[in-house]
C-alpha cells in the first residue's frame, strides 16, 4: 500500500493506493485524532505500508506515529517536488496524488533524514543558541539604559563596578521597574547558558569527529558539534563546494548567455551553523598568519561583511576535509607527499589553501 500525503498542521490530504488489488483512495484526515486512528487501523492489516510526504517542520508526532507502527517513510525535498509539478494548478489533492505518483514511477526525491539522537542534540544547541540571542537582547537594552545616565564602559558595565553604578541611578518609576527586571532576567539566564554551555562540551568530548574538528584553530565545541550533526555524514557531498551550497555560503547566480550575475549568498540551510562558522572563522584568521593575510586581502577588496562569509565558507571546507580524511590539523596542514602517503597526504596539503 503506498500513500501519498500532503501535510499540514492542522490536517493531511492523502492519496491511497492499493497495489494488491488497484484500489484508488483520496482522504483529508484531521489531526491528531482522525489521523492516527486511520493510520492505527491500517496497521492491524498484513500489508506493508509506505508513506511519502514533503519535509515539514510540523511533523515530529506523526514521524514517531509512523516509526511505532513500522511503515516506511519516505520524505522528500519539497523545492524538487514542486518542479515536477507540470500543471499550474496547485491543490492539497493535486499534492498528494503528484507524490503518490512519484513514488510509483522511483522519480521520489528522497532526503537524508538524522536519527532521533541526532534531533534531540540539536535542539540542545537551538536551545543555547536562542537563550545567548536573548541575553545579547537584555544586555543591549541595559547599555542603552547606561548610555542614557552617561554611563559608556561597555564590557565593564557587567562587571562588579559597573553593576553597582548601573543599579545606583535615580531613575523614573517605571524606568527603574525595567532596569530591575531586565537585571532579574540576565541573573537568571547566565547560569542557564553556563549549563547548556558544559552539556555541549560533554556531548562533543563524546564524539570523535567533533575532537578531530576541534584541533582547528578557532573551532570550539559547539562549532564542532554543530557541524558533525548537521552534515550527519560526510559522505553524502562529494566535494567541499557542495558543503558550502548545502549550508547556503554560495553567492546566488542568475546568469543567461554572456551575461554572468552573482548576488547575496542563498542562506539555505541552517542559519545556526552559518552564524558559528562565521564566528569560528574570524577567530581563525587571528590564529593563522594565512588566513589573517587572505581576510585582509578579500576585506580591502570586497568589504568586511563578504570577507568574514568567504572565510567562514573556507573554514567549512577545510572541517570538511578534516572529517572525510580522519586528519587533524596538523596533518591537514603537512604539505609532505609521498607514496606511502599518497591519498591523505596529497588531499590534507590540498585543503589548507581552498
Amino acid at each position: 500500500m503506498i500513500i501519498g500525503v500532503d501535510f499540514h498542521p492542522a490536517f493531511q490530504q492523502i492519496a491511497l493506493l492499493d497495489t494488491d488489488t488497484g484500489e484508488f483512495q483520496e482522504k483529508r484526515l484531521v489531526h491528531r485524532e482522525e489521523a492516527e486512528k486511520f493510520y492505527r487501523a491500517l496497521a492491524a492489516g498484513s500489508q506493508g505500508v509506505r508513506i511519502g510526504m514533503e519535509a515539514s517542520g510540523q511533523a515530529r508526532w506523526f514521524e514517531r506515529l509512523l516509526a511505532e507502527l513500522n511503515f516506511e517513510l519516505w520524505i522528500g525535498d519539497a523545492a524538487a517536488i514542486r518542479a515536477k509539478q507540470v500543471r499550474k494548478r496547485k491543490t492539497d489533492r493535486e499534492d498528494a496524488q503528484l507524490i503518490l505518483k512519484l513514488m510509483l514511477k522511483d522519480d521520489f526525491p528522497r532526503i537524508w533524514v538524522p536519527s532521533w539522537e541526532n534531533r534531540d542534540l540539536r535542539q540542545l544547541l537551538w536551545h543555547r543558541h536562542r537563550m545567548v540571542q536573548a541575553r545579547t537582547r537584555i544586555m543591549n537594552q541595559l547599555q542603552a539604559v547606561a548610555l542614557n545616565e552617561g554611563l559608556r564602559c561597555k564590557k565593564r558595565l557587567w562587571r562588579e563596578p559597573g553593576r553597582q553604578q548601573l543599579e545606583s541611578f535615580r531613575l523614573a518609576p517605571w524606568a527603574s521597574r525595567r532596569r530591575k527586571d531586565l537585571l532579574d532576567l540576565l541573573d537568571r539566564l547566565n547560569p542557564t547558558i553556563t549549563e547548556l554551555t558544559q552539556a555541549i562540551e560533554q556531548e562533543a568530548d563524546k564524539s570523535p569527529e567533533a575532537k578531530r574538528l576541534m584541533t582547528h584553530p578557532g573551532v570550539g565545541p559547539l562549532t564542532a558539534l554543530a557541524f558533525v550533526l548537521i552534515i550527519g555524514k560526510a559522505e553524502r557531498f562529494a566535494c567541499g563546494k557542495r558543503i558550502g551550497s548545502y549550508l547556503g555560503l554560495v553567492p546566488s547566480e542568475d546568469s543567461s548567455g554572456n551575461r554572468r550575475r552573482l548576488g547575496h549568498i542563498t542562506k539555505q540551510g541552517s542559519a545556526m551553523l552559518r552564524f558559528l562558522l562565521v564566528e569560528a572563522a574570524q577567530v581563525t584568521a587571528r590564529s593563522i598568519p594565512q588566513w589573517r593575510s587572505k581576510y585582509f586581502h578579500l576585506m580591502m577588496r570586497r568589504g568586511r561583511k563578504i570577507a568574514k562569509v568567504a572565510m567562514a565558507r573556507r573554514l567549512a571546507v577545510a572541517l570538511y576535509w578534516m572529517w572525510r580524511k580522519g586528519c587533524n590539523y596538523e596533518q591537514s596542514t603537512s604539505s609532505v607527499r609521498t607514496r606511502a602517503s599518497s591519498e591523505i597526504a596529497m588531499v590534507c596539503s590540498k585543503t589548507s589553501s581552498n
